[in-house]
């Protein structure tokens, strides 16, 4: 039974113009964060970036080559997209995006989390063989078949994003609208839809529509009858967050995946007339049909396991935002916040009070003045600025936040000495201090 459902061979036409749309997306992600100013703001702009933690030896390289690195990620794309050199081309767009979104997180965003898991899937998928480049190039290439995993991986991944989605949303400040009211009170300059956007009916619209398309959209893509009515709510949700979020290429990114919910033979009369449709079904286990189940059967364990991780971690991951990240936890929540950095030399007691406007951009200022491990971070730069001068010194902070508009409370222990501090990412920071969160 799981070898049908894994090793049954069936048309490849969903994967083949897949690869086209996900090409186009990347190549215009790459030359568009360039003509946007995203290149410069995120990555040429600072003098250094808010990268993961442990990743900090990968920084931006110097001066403009930023932009020479987003140009051939984007020839890269163009690569895929025509199915040219594939496996290169994805291996090699999937090596340089992993740079960009480990490099930095002042700009994190969970839909370049999605995109460095898909490209990790177009990097074993047999995507160009059909409707490529290589395989006019070398006709020996060409199928008009795949085993059926390759497009159920797509599925799964998917129903976790939005099903994680959906749960994650269900909490207090999103239920009775106050986040979405924060939300749409910065889009009141809008053209023509900015008056609307501040209606307390539509709030809970977009509140509760949010859960519900998230829960339900990939069931209803996956049965026939509410298929079609899915997509056309899809087009509205997706193409609606793209003009009021401007989220980039996600919505598109969304839109393209569907085509692994419609039957094949659909999309093969819908992009590829003249192919021959692939109608034999014969099961083929290959001989590395172990490695295959084990391999993925982790991966998805793992995709499971990541967002419920912060059940595990103290206090609310609104406050302290540990395990926010990898766990499809999206625009869930407004959080500003005011720090102020005192440096301390242990010799002279010398005290140096630090004005972020010497070592950050607007937006780092952002992740410093509100999130603990950019906090953590930017202590840790700060102690070895001065070590370069020759002072041994302690880092101290004193910082508040808001989370969804209440009242500004504090979030780091002031008395505490953070250069000294060793971070865990397997637990809780008690130089966090108790958020009292509703």
């Amino acid at each position: 039974m799981l070898n049908r459902w894994l090793f049954k061979h069936i048309d490849n036409s969903a994967l083949s113009i897949f690869r086209v749309f996900f090409g186009l997306l990347i190549t215009l992600e790459s030359f568009g964060a360039i003509a946007t100013g995203w290149v410069r703001q995120t990555l040429i702009k600072p003098e250094f970036t808010f990268s993961f933690i442990d990743f900090e030896w990968l920084q931006p390289l110097p001066g403009m080559w930023m932009y020479a690195y987003f140009c051939v990620m984007g020839i890269f794309g163009i690569g895929v997209m025509l199915g040219y050199k594939y496996r290169a081309s994805i291996i090699a767009f999937t090596i340089l995006w992993a740079g960009v979104y480990f490099m930095q997180k002042s700009s994190y965003n969970n839909h370049y989390y999605l995109l460095v898991l898909l490209n990790l899937f177009m990097c074993v998928l047999p995507a160009n063989r059909y409707f490529s480049l290589d395989v006019k190039q070398d006709p020996s290439l060409i199928k008009h078949s795949m085993q059926r995993w390759c497009s159920l991986i797509i599925i799964a991944q998917m129903t976790i994003v939005y099903t994680y989605a959906s749960i994650a949303k269900i909490y207090p400040d999103w239920l009775d609208t106050t986040v979405m009211e924060i939300f749409m009170r910065s889009k009141k300059e809008y053209y023509v839809i900015g008056d609307l956007l501040q209606q307390k009916w539509l709030h809970y619209l977009l509140a509760y529509g949010g859960i519900l398309f998230d829960l339900l959209i990939i069931p209803l893509l996956l049965w026939k009858p509410t298929r079609k009515w899915a997509f056309i709510s899809a087009i509205i949700f997706h193409l609606f967050n793209s003009i009021v979020f401007q989220i980039g290429i996600f919505p598109y990114m969304s839109l393209a995946l569907c085509v692994f919910f419609f039957p094949t033979k659909t999309i093969q009369k819908l992009f590829f007339k003249n192919k021959t449709y692939y109608e034999e079904a014969e099961v083929v286990v290959p001989t590395y049909k172990s490695l295959i189940v084990a391999v993925f059967g982790l991966y998805f364990i793992v995709q499971i396991g990541l967002p419920l991780r912060h059940w595990l971690i103290k206090d609310n991951v609104l406050w302290t935002e540990e395990a926010h990240r990898l766990s499809w936890r999206m625009m869930l929540r407004s959080k500003s916040g005011i720090a102020h950095y005192a440096v301390i030399d242990k010799e002279t007691s010398e005290k140096t009070i630090i004005k972020l406007d010497d070592y950050l951009t607007k937006k780092q200022k952002g992740i410093a003045s509100s999130k603990p491990d950019a906090i953590w971070q930017f202590a840790q730069r700060l102690k070895q600025k001065f070590a370069d001068k020759g002072k041994d010194v302690e880092v101290y902070v004193d910082c508040r936040i808001s989370v969804n508009n209440r009242p500004l409370k504090q979030l780091i222990d002031p008395k505490l000495d953070l250069a000294s501090v060793k971070w865990d990412a397997f637990k809780h920071s008690d130089w966090i201090l108790p958020s009292n969160l509703d």
